[in-house]
Formats: structure tokens, C-alpha cells, sequence
């Protein structure tokens, strides 16, 4: 699949046309060309995503998801929450990373455009006109690498995945199954987290 399928691809698993997310295409793309490294179909990459919670330009994700291979559903993607628009991407057999954020003055650029002022004013992209939103996409497609980024040096990084686990337990106050790495006991009863009023679940 070329890169323009990709985008097509990426575009309708975003659910809308925008930049921000061609531009975590793009940055899937260096972050692998940097470490030699293909798409990962099983969990052969792990990617740090440094975005956080409600800021403009989260569709970056997506486009990351789409061009690494590191998906949610796959677990080897980890939200960072820094509010940064960046990733660290790791090859985690030969233990090799490379970090790649967005240029500052192309990121000031971004947030300038009328595209964001749109946004800013409440307008849902798919409500966006294509002759405002397809110009942004073709210049985070087309602009060189350095210009969209600052792109590190391949890195050590000694990344030791989670191991999945199969255990399956039956919470005794609502019946539903849930897997070991989210139980808790209380009382002496093996409960699910909403069960047992934690928030989140323990460390593995």
C-alpha cells in the first residue's frame, strides 16, 4: 500500500479530513525510515503518543496508529498525556528508538491557519469547506521532513513489553468476566475495578 492509499486509508478510519492527522502519518513514516523498520503487524514497534486530553491537533494519534502499526487495540501505543505533538517510537526487538516532534514554527504556523480559527469557532471539520482543509493536507504531505519536525538520533532504549495475560476471573457481585490484570480482592471476594470502587487498576 503507497502512501496515498495510506492517507485514504487513514482518513476514513479518522472519520474526517484534517491536518493534523496526515502530519501523524508523517511522522510514523520518519520515525520508521529513521529505525529501518517496516509497519509493525504483531507488536514488533511500541510507540509513546504525547498528547494529551482535550488540545487542538489530537487527530495526530490517529494518523500515527494508521502509519506505524502501533494501535490501541494491539496495545503497543501508550498515551503520554503531555500535551506535546510528538512520538517516541521504538523498535523493541533490537532495543532502538528515535523520538519526533513537530517543528515549533511550523506547529505556530498550524495553530494560525484559517482552518483552526474555523475550528476555534466552533465548526466541525467535516463542515469545513475542501477548498480551506485539501491545501493544509497537500503542504503536510508534501513538506520535507525537517521542516515538519525536529527528528532525533537512533537511541538505546532497553523496552521491556507487558506480557498479555489469558486469566480470566468472574467478579462475585455483577457475574461479568474480567482478565487478572484488573481484579481486586475485597473482603475476601475477587471483584472488578467498578465493583470494587478503584479507579484504576493495579500495577503489573
Amino acid at each position: 500500500m503507497n502512501q496515498i492509499e495510506l492517507l485514504e486509508m487513514a482518513i476514513k478510519f479518522h472519520g474526517h479530513k484534517c491536518p493534523a492527522m496526515p502530519l501523524g502519518l508523517r511522522a510514523g513514516w520518519v520515525a520508521m525510515e529513521k529505525l529501518g523498520v517496516e509497519r509493525a503487524s504483531n507488536k514488533e514497534l511500541f510507540c509513546y503518543l504525547e498528547t494529551g486530553p482535550a488540545h487542538a491537533m489530537m487527530c495526530f494519534g490517529d494518523g500515527v496508529q494508521v502509519a506505524t502499526g502501533c494501535t490501541y487495540g494491539k496495545g503497543n501505543i501508550e498515551k503520554l498525556n503531555y500535551s506535546k505533538i510528538g512520538i517516541i517510537l521504538i523498535d523493541v526487538k533490537n532495543k532502538k528508538a528515535v523520538r519526533v516532534n513537530i517543528n515549533p514554527e511550523f506547529h505556530k504556523m498550524a495553530i494560525g491557519s484559517q482552518f483552526v480559527q474555523m475550528r476555534k469557532n466552533g465548526i466541525e471539520p467535516k463542515d469545513i469547506a475542501p477548498e480551506i482543509i485539501d491545501p493544509l493536507v497537500e503542504k503536510v504531505m508534501q513538506a520535507s521532513d525537517d521542516k515538519l519536525f525536529k527528528i532525533s538520533n537512533v537511541f538505546n532504549f532497553d523496552f521491556k513489553p507487558t506480557k498479555s495475560t489469558f486469566e480470566l476471573h468472574e467478579c462475585e457481585k455483577c457475574g461479568e468476566t474480567v482478565f487478572a490484570t484488573a481484579i481486586r480482592i475485597v473482603d475476601g471476594k475477587t471483584l472488578c475495578l467498578p465493583c470494587s470502587e478503584y479507579e484504576k487498576a493495579p500495577a503489573v
